[in-house]
């Protein structure tokens, strides 16, 4: 990397953690915009293996090769190595994607021994994400000591629902401990917001679709609803996680079968959905091959496509009607069968598909007699981040300056 000094902005590197992948990018933020000057990932494949693939903005540095079964603790070394060899800037700050911060912690925040405490505090609303976030974090101020880290939450696009939605029916006892519905996929949210820009509409709705999976309902801008509650696990059936599920399957789990609380959440968190449906595969891609000789993979594809249409149109009630659905995230973007399969359910609301657009994989996939306008964009969480990280990084340094004496 070269002297951070030598970009037209301030650069930041992010990271953005799953429970099985780790996305990173450089990007360059200026006048409310963000860059990318390198963008990257470290992803599991079949068997174990982790494959890491990066390249920059201009095509003149690109990596793509196996590490092996590198563990994830070793993966922020790996991304280190790649900085380094691309010769670009050095980062000013480092911006985390934290799935969840408790009901403390909803704005991007910098990162300090306080935060981390709070963040230990609440692994328990995202078990299968803050642990690898809080490594994440821990390895990054190895690698950069000295260097602000910022953490940016996913509940925080979600802190403008009303309380008829974001209110669970519990004891208040319990709503005074934080036990609410907080929503997540938010990064990505805010920023098809921010690509709509001009274009955006009174009522939206965003179905984020990926291994995760969540649907959300925008009012101007705003989050009024969305379909995960007080932690990733509720809401759609997806590719692990069981989605929304009768407590009382829980209870009996637990009295007559034998469970634990740690076996119960091995179970909802990554032995159902998808591929407890299947028994073959969380990956839509291999159950959509499997589908034709394997019925269970068909009845998976199914279900998640039943789940999918009728979080759309409970969030299409939230908002008295819709004007345009977009598809975000990795199946979102890419399977044209379940937004076919969403916007066939969808006909007695005025949804109409253009099926030679979708199978192209169009941004608007809607027919021209479509009431509701269908459209299909990439989700930026990692420049949302970056934006996120600059503005608090800018906000921080004008607070030093304010404090100097004069």
């Amino acid at each position: 990397m070269t002297a951070a000094g030598e970009s037209a902005g301030t650069v930041i590197l992010t990271f953005n953690g799953g429970s099985s992948s780790l996305k990173f990018g450089l990007f360059d933020v200026a006048g409310g915009k963000a860059e990318p000057l390198l963008t990257g990932e470290i992803e599991t494949e079949g068997g174990g293996a982790v494959r890491l693939h990066a390249a920059s903005a201009t095509g003149r540095f690109h990596v793509d090769h196996s590490l092996g079964e590198a563990v994830p603790g070793s993966w922020i070394g790996h991304v280190v190595d790649v900085l380094e060899r691309s010769d670009l800037p050095a980062p000013a700050a480092i911006g985390h994607r934290l799935v969840h911060g408790g009901p403390r912690l909803l704005a991007p925040v910098l990162i300090d021994d306080a935060v981390l405490d709070q963040l230990e505090s609440v692994r328990s609303f995202a078990p299968v994400h803050i642990p690898a976030a809080l490594a994440t974090i821990s390895a990054a101020q190895g690698y950069f000591p000295g260097c602000p880290q910022i953490a940016c939450f996913d509940t925080s696009f979600h802190t403008t629902m009303p309380a008829v939605a974001s209110t669970l029916p519990l004891p208040k006892a319990l709503r005074d401990r934080g036990v609410r519905r907080y929503g997540f996929h938010g990064l990505s949210c805010e920023s098809i917001v921010r690509h709509l820009g001009p274009a955006l509409p009174e009522r939206l709705i965003i179905a984020h679709l990926g291994n995760g999976a969540s649907v959300t309902a925008v009012r101007a801008g705003r989050s009024v609803d969305t379909s995960m509650g007080l932690t990733p696990t509720g809401g759609l059936i997806m590719g692990r996680r069981t989605g929304d599920l009768d407590p009382g399957i829980l209870l009996h789990l637990l009295r007559d079968c034998g469970y634990t609380p740690a076996t119960l959440a091995t179970l909802v968190d990554r032995e159902s959905g998808m591929l407890g449906i299947s028994g073959i595969d969380s990956d839509l891609r291999r159950l959509n091959a499997a589908a034709p000789t394997e019925p269970d993979a068909a009845l998976a594809i199914a279900m998640f496509g039943h789940s999918l249409a009728k979080m759309l149109a409970a969030m299409a009630c939230s908002l008295g009607g819709v004007d345009m659905i977009v598809f975000t995230g990795g199946i979102g973007e890419h399977d044209c069968g379940v937004r076919a399969t969403a916007a066939t359910a969808l006909a007695w609301m005025g949804v109409a598909l253009d099926p030679a657009r979708n199978a192209a994989g169009a941004e608007t996939i809607s027919g021209d007699s479509s009431r509701v306008v269908l459209r299909v964009l990439a989700a930026q969480e990692d420049a949302q981040i970056a934006l996120h990280s600059a503005d608090l990084l800018g906000a921080s340094n004008r607070s030093l300056r304010d404090d100097e004496p004069v």
